[in-house]
């Protein structure tokens, strides 16, 4: 029999199972609607993997869109699940940890802490793919994740941020070295390319979700930073982490299938609230 997750977000929807606990492949598509998103991704998904309806046990859905879903789906009992919870399942399991700040970098970004099977919401902020996309539109005229971070890697970030050694000329200690960045876009040069902006771009939103995820681990002891989301697998971030764990001495992580690490977490969650209908009782 089948579990099934669903994360309904703001831009994508995916979709995983686990059968007898192994996990399946994962699907992702695009969400302009999320109740459209839903039933596409779940017939795709079903078939994809033959999976017949009748031996699904549950669907669990999470995410912003799932408050379009008021009754089962497909006549299968269909739960919500706390997005916040599914953050720390899924992070947890997807890096063995038993602990970690898990940092979700959807549209937004958010911030859980998790330990000893307890979720705690810490709070978030309005930089994440959003902010990408809408700068990148802005700037540079490209609004495609894929697009922006190929554009990127030929970028030159001495052209846009103003790092430590443009203002002295020692560091100013340990953590604080001539290549740290002193200020986003604070030194955006006239003949800056779009290349250079869209690395940039990255800089700021990496930078600002890095340093806020580092706040949280030191107020909660640990120095345990789990990524996940859409974010979370482009090059872009795995460098600007690798910079921060030797700046402050963490450990960001960047698990296998980070991408989706709140879906997964939704399909483990045992404690949804049952959506009305015949799938319920």
């Amino acid at each position: 029999m089948y579990i099934i997750g669903i994360d309904i977000g703001g831009s994508t929807t995916k979709i995983i199972g686990f059968r007898k606990g192994e996990l399946l492949k994962p699907l992702q598509v695009k969400a302009t609607d999320p109740l459209a998103s839903v039933y596409g991704a779940f017939g795709r998904f079903l078939s994809e993997n033959d999976i017949p309806l009748q031996e699904i046990d549950e669907i669990r859905i999470t995410g912003v869109g799932s408050a379009f879903v008021s009754e089962p789906l497909f006549g299968v009992r269909t739960v919500r699940v706390d997005e916040f919870r599914a953050n720390a399942l899924g992070g947890l399991y997807l890096t063995g940890l038993p602990e970690a700040i898990l940092v979700s970098m959807g549209t937004g970004t958010a911030y859980v802490y998790a330990a000893d099977g307890v979720s705690e919401y810490l709070g978030g902020t309005g930089v994440g793919g959003g902010t990408l996309t809408g700068l990148s539109k802005k700037m540079i005229g490209v609004t495609g994740a894929a697009q922006i971070s190929a554009l990127a890697e030929k970028g030159d970030l001495s052209r846009v941020n103003l790092r430590i050694g443009d203002i002295t000329k020692k560091n100013i200690n340990d953590i604080l070295h001539s290549e740290a960045t002193a200020a986003n876009f604070g030194k955006l040069d006239d003949l800056a390319t779009s290349a250079d902006i869209a690395r940039g771009i990255f800089s700021l939103i990496y930078e600002t979700v890095g340093m806020l995820a580092v706040f949280a681990a030191r107020q909660k002891n640990t120095k345990n930073i789990v990524l996940i989301g859409n974010l979370s697998g482009l090059p872009q971030a795995r460098e600007t982490f690798e910079e921060l764990n030797r700046m402050f001495g963490m450990h960001f992580l960047i698990p296998e299938l980070s991408a989706f690490g709140t879906v997964i977490g939704a399909a483990l969650s045992e404690d949804g609230v049952p959506l009305g209908g015949e799938a319920e009782a």
